[in-house]
């Protein structure tokens, strides 16, 4: 497979903290590590560029990484890291590999067609995986796998790593091929709608009155603060004393 997806990083050397003000400026902190480097390479890449790069390249295609004015390198995204509020990419991880070793790495799975058990049928498309791991040599690796769902036409049908026509003499799934990636489940009969609306009357009822009793508790505990409360004695009146 010959590398045409590029994308250029520069040696960095900021580390820890320090890198709030890098990923201020536009650019992500990055590691560089894999075949025959001793020690990590601390990189940086244009965000924007990282991002455009990442949608068509995922985690499967070859890329060249261009550092500086270094040899390129032959990688992978191996792991990329999100901030949690924004959705920003804060970390990435690229792996240098050897075209002549397997290696193991995750394939994005593109779902195309349509089921009839779902438009004529009513039922409901279930995907059990929206990606799979497999083994390969660096070059023989597939940008994406194939799931055409039109193959589920009845509620009886599945689509399995089996149906996804892999060339297992160049690429090897680590899951088994039995493994269910997709199928269709039918709508609910009116019995089972019926036994739901049931279920959740009776968890409505049952909150209700454990509600109820608390808001009885409440009161009963109001009146016993009240009851509690000091009468105020009428004040006697002493008798007066004989001069």
């Amino acid at each position: 497979m010959a590398v045409t997806i590029a994308i250029s990083a520069k040696n960095r050397e900021l580390i820890g903290k320090q890198n709030k003000a890098l990923r201020k400026s536009g650019f992500v902190p990055a590691v560089l590590y894999g075949h025959k480097l001793k020690d990590n390479i601390l990189l940086s890449v244009d965000r924007k560029q990282f991002e455009k790069m990442f949608k068509q390249a995922g985690e499967s295609t070859l890329i060249q990484l261009d550092v500086d004015k270094a040899k390129p390198h032959t990688v992978l995204v191996h792991d990329v890291q999100h901030d949690a509020l924004t959705g920003l990419v804060t970390h990435v991880d690229f792996y240098e590999v050897d075209m002549t070793e397997k290696i193991k790495a995750d394939v994005a799975l593109e779902f195309i067609g349509e089921s009839n058990a779902v438009k004529e049928l009513g039922g409901t498309l279930t995907r059990n995986m929206t990606d799979i791991e497999v083994e390969a040599l660096p070059g023989d690796l597939p940008h994406s796998l194939v799931v055409d769902i039109s193959k589920l036409a009845t509620f009886e049908d599945t689509f399995s790593i089996a149906d996804l026509g892999i060339d297992t003499a160049k690429i090897r799934a680590v899951l088994s091929p039995e493994t269910i990636i997709a199928k269709v489940t039918p709508p609910r009969t009116e019995e089972e709608l019926a036994s739901l609306d049931e279920q959740v009357e009776e968890k409505v009822e049952s909150v209700e009155g454990v509600k109820k009793e608390e808001e009885e508790e409440g009161k009963e505990g109001e009146e016993d603060k009240e009851g509690d409360k000091p009468v105020k004695e009428e004040a006697k009146e002493e008798p007066k004393k004989e001069k």
